[in-house]
C-alpha cells in the first residue's frame, strides 16, 4: 500500500468529504511552483486542439479555476472547470458530498456551488496571462433560480467563451431540478444554438447523463451532428444505486445525489459504445466515469473515445495517480 493510500484511509476518510477536498485544492495552489513541470507526452489532436496526454481532470473537481495550473503540473492534458453557472450560487446544504470506499465511489449532490462566471472568467484570464500548461476546458450549467434557462447558459457562454479552449453544455447533473429535462432534444435544440451563438468558433461538447435510454442518447447524438456540435462528453453520475459493495445502511446514509466512480465503468462503456456506433468519427467522445487505472483508460480509448478524464479515480489515487495512470496507459 502506498503512502497516499494509508494517509485516505486513516486519515481522509475520517474528515467530512468536503473539505477533505477543499484542502486538497487548497494545497494544490499553494505546492504550484514546487512541482515539476515535465509531461508524459502522449499527444491527441481533437477539435483542432493539441492535447499533451489523453487524459483529462473531469468537472467537479476544480469548479472555481483555483487549480489548474497545479493540475497540468501532476501530469493531466486537460482541465475542465466548472461546472460553472451565471451568478454565483452556494449550492445545496452540507453535508452533501460522501465517499463510498468499499466501492471507490462518491455520492454528491453539491449543486452547482460556485463563484460565478465573472469571477471565475477572471481567474482564467489570469491563467493564460501566465500561461495554463494544459487544455483549458469550461463546463457551463443553469442556475438554480434562472426561469430563462438559454438566457442564462447564454450568459455564462458569453463571458467564458473567450477564456476557454472548449466549451462543454452540462444538462446532465441530477443536482439541480429540472436540469436534466433539458436533455430532451425540443429544449437542447434551442439551447445548444445559443451557447453557439455566443462561443463562436470555440469547440462546444454536450455532457450527458449515464441515465439515458438508448433512444435518449441516440437522438442527442444526432442533434449534436445535426447541430455541428465538435464533441459529446459523456457520461455524468448516475442516479442509480444497483450493484454497490457498500452496506445498504452507508448507501443510505449518503442519501440522493449523483454516484461517481467504479459502479459507473459499465453503463459509461455502453454509452461510449452506443455513442461510436451512431456518430462514427464525425464527433469528438470524450469518456467519463469509473477511470481509475491506465488499463481502464486504454480500453475506453480502443472502444472509440478519443480522450478520457477523471475525478473520483483521482480522489482516491492522489497526487502521483495521474502519471501513474499514463506510464502504464503510454
Amino acid at each position: 500500500m502506498n503512502p497516499y493510500d494509508l494517509l485516505f484511509r486513516h486519515v481522509a476518510t475520517r474528515v467530512p468529504a468536503e473539505l477533505t477536498h477543499r484542502v486538497g485544492v487548497t494545497a494544490l495552489r499553494a505546492a504550484t511552483p514546487l512541482l515539476p513541470a515535465g509531461e508524459v507526452s502522449a499527444p491527441v489532436t481533437a477539435m483542432g486542439l493539441r492535447f499533451a496526454n489523453p487524459l483529462g481532470v473531469a468537472a467537479g473537481y476544480d469548479k472555481d479555476a483555483e487549480g489548474v495550473r497545479g493540475l497540468a503540473r501532476l501530469g493531466f492534458g486537460a482541465v475542465e472547470v466548472g461546472t460553472v453557472t451565471a451568478r454565483p450560487q452556494p449550492g445545496n446544504p452540507r453535508p452533501r458530498l460522501f465517499r463510498l470506499p468499499a466501492d471507490r465511489a462518491l455520492v454528491n449532490r453539491m449543486g452547482f456551488n460556485n463563484a460565478g462566471a465573472d469571477v471565475v472568467a477572471a481567474r482564467l484570464a489570469a491563467v493564460r496571462a501566465r500561461g495554463a500548461g494544459t487544455v483549458v476546458g469550461v463546463n457551463i450549467g443553469r442556475s438554480k433560480t434562472a426561469t430563462d434557462a438559454v438566457a442564462d447558459y447564454r450568459y455564462s457562454a458569453r463571458v467564458l467563451g473567450p477564456h476557454a479552449d472548449y466549451v462543454v453544455v452540462n444538462v446532465s447533473s441530477p443536482n439541480t431540478p429540472g436540469l436534466r429535462d433539458l436533455q430532451g432534444v425540443d429544449a437542447l435544440e434551442p439551447l445548444l444554438a445559443a451557447v453557439r451563438s455566443e462561443v463562436g468558433a470555440t469547440p462546444l461538447l454536450v455532457k450527458i447523463t449515464a441515465d439515458l435510454d438508448d433512444d435518449g442518447v441516440d437522438a442527442v447524438a444526432d442533434l449534436a451532428v445535426a447541430q455541428g456540435l465538435d464533441g459529446i462528453v459523456a457520461t455524468n453520475t448516475t442516479v442509480a444505486r444497483a450493484g454497490l459493495a457498500s452496506p445498504p445502511d452507508v448507501v443510505s446514509a449518503a442519501g440522493s445525489g449523483g454516484l461517481s466512480g467504479a459502479p459507473l465503468v459499465e453503463p459509461a462503456r455502453a454509452v461510449l459504445a452506443r455513442l461510436r456506433g451512431r456518430v462514427g468519427d464525425r464527433l469528438t467522445l470524450v469518456s467519463v466515469g469509473g477511470i481509475d487505472s491506465g488499463a481502464e483508460a486504454r480500453a475506453r480509448l480502443d472502444a472509440g473515445a478519443t480522450l478520457v478524464q477523471a475525478y473520483t479515480g483521482f480522489v482516491y489515487g492522489g497526487p502521483a495517480w495521474p502519471r501513474r495512470v499514463l506510464e502504464e496507459l503510454t
